[in-house]
């Protein structure tokens, strides 16, 4: 792999997982994966697809256990971010651990689960050290929801990444319950959301990508191109029989970016958020 520490970024990668098959998974999971999908496959990945960097997101079926990706984070410290997900009564000490660890930001995975009250103590402290250290929280739900989340976050001062679109549904187009009260909560510099999972939108492929495309011109007149990031969602769990690198890739060539975009959501935006010098 290139010396990250004086390569230029060529792109970043946004949205990964990496994990093995041997390891420890929650109990309450919606997917178990029969194959690994391990650092050094993600790696080549990135160097046959022109990318230098890429972003671990923790997966949901390995729960609050961080172990394989913060062990992916030491061998390429450079070349990669973490994303991790947290029981909310984690203290103050141990993020900023995690921070020294490579670790810029939050996940909650509330795809299936009871939608979380943060005005609670526990969540009101996880949020103020999450801003404290800069952290992000990555909200991954359903658009229907994900408005009244960012009502609740947005006073904490906190960055908001949305996942996938905001997971809408492309058969019910851009007028959807959601979809365009979370583009007017978005503005304002603190929400960010992630062009990625064009495939994970319920549609047909043409229907999701025609979906895809309109949605993105209205990100970049509601968030700005400077709010947008791509990722791959390698390796594209409970997709993996007809999903590869290489489908994710022709995807974003066929939403039509312009360079200046494209190079916003692949380097200057991800850049910025996810801190890579």
């Amino acid at each position: 792999m290139p010396d990250t520490r004086t390569t230029p970024i060529s792109g970043i990668d946004s949205h990964a997982h990496v994990f093995s098959r041997e390891l420890s998974l929650t109990a309450a999971r919606r997917y178990t994966p029969n194959y690994d999908a391990t650092l050094a496959q993600y790696q080549s990945q990135l160097q046959a697809h022109g990318l230098s960097h890429g972003v671990l997101v923790q997966p949901s079926f390995l729960g609050t256990d961080n172990r394989y990706l913060l062990d992916a984070l030491k061998q390429a410290p450079q070349q990669l971010r973490g994303v991790v997900v947290l029981d909310p009564a984690t203290d103050l000490a141990h993020m900023r651990d995690l921070a020294g660890q490579g670790v810029v930001g939050a996940r909650l995975n509330l795809m299936g689960c009871a939608l979380p009250d943060f005005g609670e103590p526990v969540w009101k402290a996880f949020l103020d050290n999450s801003a404290a250290l800069g952290w992000h929280i990555e909200l991954h739900r359903q658009v229907a929801d994900i408005p009244g989340l960012l009502q609740q976050l947005k006073p904490f001062g906190v960055s908001v990444v949305i996942d996938h679109f905001g997971r809408p549904d492309a058969r019910l187009g851009l007028d959807q319950p959601g979809f365009r009260q979370m583009l007017e909560l978005g503005q304002g510099g603190q929400v960010w959301m992630k062009v990625s999972g064009i495939y994970r939108l319920a549609g047909t492929a043409s229907q999701n990508l025609d979906f895809a495309r309109e949605a993105l011109l209205l990100l970049q007149q509601s968030l700005g191109p400077e709010r947008l990031v791509w990722g791959s969602d390698w390796p594209h769990t409970q997709f993996e029989e007809r999903v590869g690198y290489a489908t994710v890739i022709q995807q974003l060539d066929a939403l039509g970016c312009s360079a200046a975009v494209r190079q916003a959501l692949l380097v200057q935006a991800p850049r910025e958020l996810f801190r890579f010098v």
